[in-house]
């Protein structure tokens, strides 16, 4: 950041406006400054020349030990270790790492997760539910304000056989399965009799009709299929460790009272168009594969609404009701053109206006060893709890085979951090946007961009304490930096601000778990070229203060991702 800030000013006062030093890490020294290439093709001049009146301008002699301008016009430069020093210790002296909070914090709604009621979470909940998490973690760090909305799906035409099929089997047996997380066995009865049973599809129907027109005792019932599929949830969640709560619980149908003044909106503004008895709204820049206007349809040719009037009536609600900047949908790829339809419908209805933005924040499928969407061998979706499940039980073999001294509740304890961590993390760590194939043994291994690889990391530097006798806490020596692998830590662990100050916009984690494994390398060749417990006592503290850092960074930026770093493993 240092470095921005005045290689910016530099470019600046030399160009006459501001521009991008685009400043980068580099295996020839420690930075790259790459900005003098293209102010140099703007202004048609020679960029070895730019970078040269750049450091005219400023020779940042009292940040680096060398800035020296080579190839076509880059500049290398080295940081001063006194510099560097002077840097790390003022981060190991704050509680947040050198990392402030956001100058200019925002009121804004996540949306994520979203299951369906009386319906199993399963794999396909798995990505929105671990990347949500992470981005609320995220910017309620950055000290924004976060409205959590689990917008799950309680209301349709389904809802007519499951009240129908709660009432052939009892409330008493209903509220039972569902609470032991039995929603698929319950789901797949009703569909199964909806299918084959006549006279059942006919009460179904009928059912409907008197769940939309308020019927009293169908709401009721209704009303016990949510709270019970609410119930079962938040075993999922807990199991989960994720921030969801029971409060953060919104339901389609919360909005179903506002659907019709949304289209009423819309033909007041002149949005609203016929097509086939449809009711359709044609965002600008919208087109289907001959050429035509796509349309977006709020209201059906029966007079029903979908899941465009639903998410319309959504924006404008916490635009209106909310009063939130910005809006982050967290749901797969697919659904990009949709929701892209919907926010240029919010724009052109003048709901959704500068500074006020809503993103979707897409990601790929998770693909089993086959290449297809992962099922399990029945070719059905996996439950999302069996899966967490599995990784817990395999770590713990793991645990138990590489260190049998741990007694049974720490190492039950560690298998839980490290088997829930190891999904989460290959997860966050996969570019979001991508798909990626679920592998246990990936995962869970020891070695490489894993999570257990970096909990052992964080757990190691733990026992270097316990070593040495003291709390890590207590190491808060002044930091000096004198050795080669000393340096490089410093560099990773001063880069930490900038990473995360673009992840707050970008959200994509995979960034922040390449950084912290990353860092977990560069600690590893610290500690295999620089002895701490064996070091003179004033280089020993000061390198306790760095492995204390380290691992205060490690275990936050875990923690971002949800993940726990246990302090033995």
């Amino acid at each position: 950041m240092l470095l921005e800030q005045r290689l910016g000013a530099a470019f600046a006062a030399v160009i006459g406006e501001p521009a991008d030093p685009a400043v980068r890490r580099s295996q020839r020294a420690d930075f790259q400054v790459d900005g003098a290439l293209a102010v140099a093709r703007g202004l048609g001049k020679n960029p070895r020349d730019i970078a040269a009146q750049v450091l005219e301008q400023d020779q940042l002699t009292d940040v680096c030990a060398s800035a020296e301008i080579a190839g076509p016009g880059f500049i290398n430069l080295t940081v001063r270790e006194d510099v560097l020093a002077r840097m790390v210790t003022g981060m190991a002296a704050d509680e947040r790492l050198g990392v402030p909070p956001s100058e200019s914090p925002e009121r804004l709604v996540v949306d994520y997760s979203a299951p369906n009621v009386a319906k199993e979470m399963h794999v396909g909940h798995l990505r929105s539910t671990f990347i949500g998490d992470a981005v609320v973690r995220l910017l309620e760090w950055f000290g924004h304000e976060v409205i959590r909305e689990n917008h799950i799906g309680d209301w349709g035409t389904p809802f007519g056989m499951l009240i129908e099929h709660l009432l052939d089997i009892g409330e008493q047996e209903t509220a039972h399965g569902l609470s032991i997380g039995d929603l698929d066995g319950f789901y797949k009865a009703a569909r199964a009799k909806f299918d084959n049973n006549e006279p059942f599809g006919d009460r179904a129907r009928k059912r409907v009709v008197l769940l939309q027109g308020g019927d009293e005792a169908t709401l009721r019932l209704w009303h016990v299929l949510i709270s019970e599929s609410e119930k079962y949830f938040m075993t999922v969640y807990e199991r989960l460790d994720v921030r969801l709560t029971a409060e953060d619980f919104v339901g389609e149908s919360a909005y179903n009272d506002q659907l019709s003044s949304v289209v009423d909106e819309l033909a007041r503004v002149g949005l609203l168009r016929d097509s086939d008895g449809a009711q359709c709204v044609f965002p600008t820049g919208f087109l289907n594969r001959d050429g035509d206007p796509l349309p977006l349809i709020v209201r059906k040719r029966d007079g029903g609404y979908g899941y465009a009037s639903t998410d319309l009536a959504t924006i404008r609600s916490r635009i209106r009701d909310l009063a939130v900047t910005r809006m982050l949908y967290v749901v797969g790829v697919p659904q990009r053109q949709h929701f892209e339809m919907v926010f240029e419908v919010a724009r052109e209805a003048g709901w959704l206006m500068p500074p006020i933005r809503a993103e979707h924040v897409g990601f790929g499928s998770i693909l089993g060893a086959d290449g297809k969407l992962l099922r399990s061998r029945a070719g059905d979706s996996i439950k999302l709890v069996d899966l967490i499940n599995e990784a817990i039980s395999r770590a713990e073999q793991a645990l138990a085979a590489n260190n049998p001294n741990l007694d049974a509740s720490t190492r039950a304890n560690v298998a839980r951090a490290v088997g829930i961590g190891a999904i989460k993390y290959a997860d966050l760590s996969t570019d979001r946007t991508k798909d990626y194939v679920f592998d246990y043994d990936r995962m869970l291994s020891f070695d490489g961009n894993t999570a257990p690889y970096l909990q052992y990391a964080h757990a190691r530097i733990h026992s270097i304490f316990r070593k040495a006798g003291i709390k890590p806490e207590d190491a808060s020596a002044k930091i000096a930096i004198a050795e080669p692998a000393e340096h490089e830590l410093a560099i990773a662990l001063l880069g930490l601000e900038g990473l995360l100050r673009d992840l707050e916009q970008t959200l994509d984690f995979h960034r922040l778990s390449g950084y912290l494994f990353g860092l977990a390398s560069v600690f590893t060749t610290f500690y295999e070229h620089c002895p701490v417990l064996r070091a003179d006592v004033p280089i020993r503290d000061s390198r306790l203060a760095l492995c204390n850092l380290t691992a205060r960074v490690l275990a936050q930026g875990l923690d971002l991702l949800g993940i726990t770093a246990p302090e033995q493993m």
